[in-house]
């Protein structure tokens, strides 16, 4: 508080509504082989539709990452995810030299790798692989067809009808001495891959600018490389067409002020070729999911792992969820094997040796029985998938029904979605081998649909944080009170900031207590842990003591019969 020097009424305020907040447990983490969409970058994606949309739809070689994601967001509706890729990927150009010719593919994995890279947009004609390219790389761009032309070449070009009238010089430029900055740009896909009917018409983009200073009547860019990086879904601008290509010098890329931009001298209608789908390593898929890795940026909880082999189950769990400590990865066998086996005894045998191969001692990894046969509607065909995005999206869902600290499985909120049949479901007794080796079965019950039915982490001592329900209930208390406990820092460590502490803390708790996920609480934080040694150190310490709330694995009926004269008070006694 501020000393007053003279007579005086000095108003303060002091916030003491300090809470602790609501935390994310529902955002999904995935990366994998797609079509289509950014590489190497963190997309986030709401819905099946919108997976779609973003990476392309599914086929021979991307339909197990493709439906693995989305299996999880058929329970939810947040998964980010990162689309693995490697050297062969390549995006597809057009346009080289103002020709329907196109060059050979360029390598732009997003926008950020766009913008950050000079040499995709050269301004001098020093890019040979063509004028444009597909927004992003793989197969699907070379689909494309763009088409431009100015006020030169409006009168003859092939796509005037899809335009009302012709391009000029626009207000911007006029006002600032220039002239004949103006453009149309359309976008065909002439092959129907992104529509499903070839030639429609995809986007078109009027009175764009050649100045690269020039804005539109909102004050967003009007510059044409800006427009298609800022709203085209489709194509990126990588150069301007050469002298030879325009009635005078290159000068396409400067200010308004003062210029006369030469026009076209033909219309500029290229065909897209060039991009090409490379095959992700297990290695570039593990840097893909290491992008998680970063806690700070990422906001995640359930990590689904999809086909991928061993090596990256175990790179992930120990490199990704270990160090975050705020998630769960989320991991099923290997198809062959569960597929078509002699027995079930064998799948079974099978499986808990994939789970030695894995070989994790964690509880922030969740290991299911197999894999699902289910409809692909994309391709007309049937697909077999692993379970693990169905049994991340479990525990999404349970978010959304009950709470993290509520089990996912079982008939009540365990049922899995969208099943023909299980390349493997299991009997009593091989449920009795799995469960020892910590992996959940997941069986198909007559009459009652497939259900998730185990709770387990891959932790393998005897512990509370071997279910599923307990670690990411501890995720959720820790998570949430260490976000309220960093405006702790820098505070005295005295009664008040102690008291302050735990006044903030347990009405949190007492809310978890009776929403069923504790039985019980204790929170320490005062001067038998806060010792003049610690406060010397410039050190704070809290006790949280937890008692978790356990879910039911295991359940035993007596049934009783007596004769007709007997008392049911003795029996009872």
């Amino acid at each position: 508080m501020a000393f007053q020097l003279s007579p005086g009424v000095l108003v303060t305020e002091r916030d003491l509504t300090d809470v602790v907040p609501a935390v994310a447990t529902t955002a999904g983490g995935f990366a994998g082989h797609y079509n289509w969409g950014p590489v190497g970058k963190v997309t986030t994606v709401d819905s099946e539709k919108n997976l779609a949309k973003t990476f392309g739809t599914p086929d021979a070689n991307t339909y197990l990452d493709f439906f693995t994601a989305a299996n999880f967001l058929g329970y939810g509706n947040n998964l980010q995810i990162v689309r693995s890729a490697n050297a062969s990927h390549l995006n597809a150009v057009a346009c080289l030299n103002a020709t329907t010719a196109a060059g050979t593919g360029t390598l732009i994995k997003n926008s950020d790798d766009y913008d950050a890279n000079s040499n995709f947009f050269a301004g001098s004609v020093a890019n040979t692989s063509g004028l444009f390219a597909a927004k992003y790389p793989g197969t699907w761009g070379n689909s494309l067809k763009i088409s431009m032309a100015d006020g030169n070449t409006w009168s003859s070009w092939s796509y005037k009808a899809q335009f009302d009238t012709a391009p000029g010089t626009s207000s911007w430029t006029s006002d600032r001495g220039g002239s004949n900055d103006e453009m149309h740009i359309i976008v065909i896909d002439e092959d129907g891959r992104f529509s499903g009917v070839a030639g429609t018409v995809v986007e078109k983009h009027a009175f764009v600018s050649k100045a690269n200073d020039a804005r539109k009547s909102d004050g967003s860019s009007a510059y044409y490389k800006d427009v298609l990086a800022n709203q085209s879904g489709y194509v990126w601008a990588i150069d301007h067409p050469a002298t030879a290509n325009l009635s005078g010098t290159a000068n396409w890329g400067v200010t308004a002020s003062g210029t006369a931009f030469a026009n076209l001298l033909a219309e500029v209608t290229g065909s897209f070729g060039g991009g090409a789908l490379g095959t992700p390593t297990a290695g570039e898929h593990q840097t893909a999911f290491s992008e998680f890795a970063q806690d700070g940026l990422y906001d995640v909880s359930l990590l689904p792992l999809g086909a991928h082999a061993s090596a990256t189950i175990t790179h992930v769990v120990n490199n990704v969820c270990e160090i975050r400590k705020d998630c769960v990865a989320f991991f099923s066998p290997e198809l062959s094997d569960v597929q078509n086996q002699s027995s079930t005894s064998t799948a079974t045998t099978n499986v808990t040796g994939f789970r030695s191969t894995v070989n994790l001692n964690s509880s922030y990894a969740v290991m299911d029985s197999g894999w699902k046969y289910q409809y692909d509607r994309y391709n007309d065909v049937y697909r077999w998938v692993p379970l693990n995005g169905d049994v991340a999206g479990l525990c999404a869902r349970t978010d959304f029904v009950a709470d993290p600290w509520f089990s996912p499985a079982g008939y009540n909120r365990g049922v899995i979605k969208n099943v023909v049949k299980l390349a493997f479901s299991p009997t009593q007794t091989d449920r009795d081998n799995l469960y020892k080796s910590g992996v959940n079965p997941v069986v198909s019950f007559p009459g009652q649909g497939t259900v998730l039915f185990g709770d387990k982490t891959q932790l393998t001592k005897p512990s509370a944080f071997d279910r599923i329900n307990v670690r990411r209930l501890f995720i959720v208390l820790e998570k949430a009170i260490a976000t309220a406990a960093k405006y702790q820092l820098f505070e005295f460590n005295d009664a008040f900031t102690r008291a302050q502490f735990r006044n903030l803390v347990e009405p949190f708790l007492r809310d978890v207590q009776g929403r069923r996920g504790i039985t019980d609480f204790k929170v320490v934080c005062d001067e038998t842990n806060n010792t003049g040694e610690v406060i010397d150190r410039n050190e704070f310490v809290a006790d949280i003591f937890i008692k978790p709330a356990r879910s039911i694995n295991f359940i035993t009926l007596n049934f009783v019969a007596t004769r007709t004269g007997i008392s049911f008070e003795e029996v009872g006694a």
